[in-house]
């Protein structure tokens, strides 16, 4: 079986730097066998890809949510990488949350999630399934449509 940081090669990705955090607080902390991370926002290069929320008539799209939940995943990722002495030392996954910046009326918060979900899956395969809330909010910071914390085996 593939080691999750050959799966991530054979989907032509990369783990991105780790997010400087805004604020006091570590993107990552390893306790025991479990990796916690921060909220990680869909940050590319250092800048969010979108802001807005999501929802219809809203500024982002469902589809496009749920690239910006893997690109917070991947981002997520990341952190968790950098206290489990690389992805491969990342054994399961166990929790994602995930918030979704929803216009009125949007119950689409599943859906939006999955991008996350199953990017981890594809990584991971069978470690990859884990528990999981979808969780609908007003606003989230720097205006970004969703946030993505993970909670980790390693």
């Amino acid at each position: 079986m593939a080691a999750p940081s050959e799966r991530l090669a054979a989907l032509g990705l990369t783990l991105p730097p780790v997010p400087t955090p805004a604020g006091a607080y570590l993107p990552a902390v390893r306790a025991g066998s479990l990796i916690w991370t921060a909220g990680q926002l869909p940050l590319v290069d250092g800048r969010l890809a979108r802001t807005g929320l999501v929802g219809a008539g809203a500024e982002v799209t469902v589809e496009q949510a749920a690239e910006l939940a893997r690109t917070a995943a991947l981002n997520a990722l990341a952190a968790a990488s950098s206290v489990a002495g690389g992805l491969d030392g990342i054994t399961r996954i166990i929790k994602v949350v995930g918030f979704v910046a929803s216009a009125p009326g949007f119950t689409g918060q599943p859906t939006v999630v999955n991008g996350a979900s199953e990017l981890l899956a594809a990584v991971f395969g069978e470690a990859g399934q884990h528990a999981r809330s979808a969780v609908g909010v007003s606003a989230l910071p720097l205006g970004a449509p969703v946030e993505i914390e993970l909670v980790l085996g390693g």
